[in-house]
């Protein structure tokens, strides 16, 4: 009897030294898996540390090159297209030219063209306010078409020969019936040296009359 309790006793204790072992082991090798799983990198963790960062370029201005893509700085422009606008103006640019020149050519002929005046009394009227102005003869449209009337109707080649200009053989004459010793005095230089032409006529006695009435505007009657 005691020694089948020895017997016993001795294998349940190689039992429990066996399984302490055996225990300690697994125990081991759990630990050696978990460290080894721990220390495998995973690959959904980040680079390491000592990874060279990824570098963005950027643009001339300093700004990200995702940036400027957007439209934030200019575009260069094609050299083609460069190319072909030079082209574009180099060729028109004579063209521009001509015309430019042309344009300035009829300025320039038109402020030659001398002014033209409708052959009748309102163009002779016109025509002498224009030279009585040029050399600072008074006077106004009214004011000699008012006293033409009065003195021929409005006739270049109207001749007075009943009064006492005429009876002493020198007859007034013309629009504004002027004598030719007045004509003479004041005749406007640059009018024909007539005293029928109806230029003439009309500046020399508004001259005439600037002088001793100050102006044909202060004639209502003869003069």
């Amino acid at each position: 009897m005691p020694s089948f309790t020895l017997t016993r006793t001795a294998r349940i204790t190689r039992i429990t030294r066996t399984h302490k072992v055996a225990t300690a082991v697994l125990v081991a090798a759990g630990a050696t898996t978990a460290l080894a799983v721990t220390a495998q990198p995973s690959t959904a963790q980040a680079a390491p540390a000592h990874a060279p960062a990824a570098v963005k370029p950027v643009s001339a201005n300093g700004m990200p090159a995702a940036v400027q893509a957007k439209g934030d700085a200019p575009k260069a422009e094609h050299p083609a297209i460069e190319s072909v606008a030079a082209q574009v103006k180099a060729k028109d640019a004579p063209k521009k030219a001509h015309t430019a020149k042309q344009a300035t050519h009829r300025s320039a002929e038109r402020k030659a063209e001398p002014k033209q005046y409708a052959n009748n009394l309102d163009g002779w009227i016109r025509e002498a306010l224009d030279i009585m102005d040029a050399k600072g003869i008074p006077g106004s449209y009214d004011g000699l078409h008012r006293n033409i009337m009065r003195e021929s109707s409005g006739n270049p080649n109207a001749v007075n020969d009943w009064d006492i200009n005429a009876i002493n053989g020198i007859p007034s004459k013309g629009l504004l019936q002027v004598i030719q010793p007045t004509f003479d005095t004041y005749h406007v230089a640059g009018t024909p040296d007539k005293l029928t032409d109806p230029v003439a006529n009309i500046t020399a006695a508004a001259n005439y009359a600037a002088d001793r009435y100050g102006s044909i505007d202060n004639v209502n009657s003869a003069y």
